[in-house]
């Protein structure tokens, strides 16, 4: 993306302007919150395809998120071919039998109980689609310059973030699933050595049969998530 000597600071007026009126941005708001109420991590999958298109979008809008020095250090690889997902879920369940073997430590594996989840992953070969994140320890311009990154892990989030909203406005579920440690996904997906898996989102459209366990739908009040500080008053 970048070329030495060409990165300056250039102020650019607001080119878009969302505003709108109090009462608006209140309803706005509260729908927008509500809608999110609806997204649901999903391990059960209807195998009718999802278009191209669409994940495509989702994941242009991930990359409009914003990063350390905007040099935005992330790469997304949407896999729809059967014989890689499947080489991924082998993959990813011997590393799976080892971690609910024991290798998870008993706290772990107790936080996890409520959860159902068990070493066998047939979400990762049902799902029309598995998006691979990787983040970028360092970048590269197109001279062949190494250069540094910053808030990698922060910036990363953020667009996964975006991502999993886009899914989710496009109509689509997923799983956020931590690959631990998958160390031949860069090669596999033709990644170079610098980039580091850090999620795989199985992507589709949920079975007819699709549950989610209850616990998940038990959030945090917003006593416990939110401070207020208003003024010199005490916090609300």
């Amino acid at each position: 993306m970048y070329r030495k000597g060409e990165v300056s600071y250039e102020p650019l007026p607001l080119p878009d302007k969302v505003q709108m009126a109090e009462a608006d941005a209140i309803k706005a708001a509260e729908a927008f919150r509500g809608y999110m109420r609806k997204r649901h991590s999903v391990r059960h999958y209807d195998t009718r395809p999802v278009p191209e298109a669409v994940i495509t979008e989702c994941i242009e809008a991930a990359a409009t998120a914003p990063s350390g020095a905007n040099h935005q250090p992330w790469h997304f690889v949407a896999i729809s071919d059967p014989e890689m997902k499947a080489r991924i879920r082998a993959a990813a369940e011997e590393e799976e039998k080892d971690f609910y073997a024991g290798g998870g430590g008993d706290e772990w594996l107790s936080a996890l109980e409520p959860i159902g989840t068990g070493a066998s992953k047939p979400h990762l070969t049902d799902a029309p689609w598995l998006i691979v994140v990787f983040a970028q320890r360092y970048g590269v311009t197109q001279d062949g310059i190494r250069y540094k990154n910053y808030y990698v892990p922060e910036s990363v989030g953020i667009a996964t973030s975006f991502l999993i909203a886009a899914l989710h406005h496009a109509g689509l579920v997923c799983l956020e699933h931590t690959p631990n440690p998958m160390k031949f996904l860069p090669e596999l997906c033709r990644r170079p050595a610098h980039e580091k898996a850090v999620m795989i989102l199985p992507v589709g459209y949920p079975a007819s049969d699709a549950t989610v366990p209850a616990v998940a739908k038990r959030k945090k009040p917003q006593s416990e998530i939110l401070t207020v500080m208003r003024s010199s008053e005490e916090p609300a």
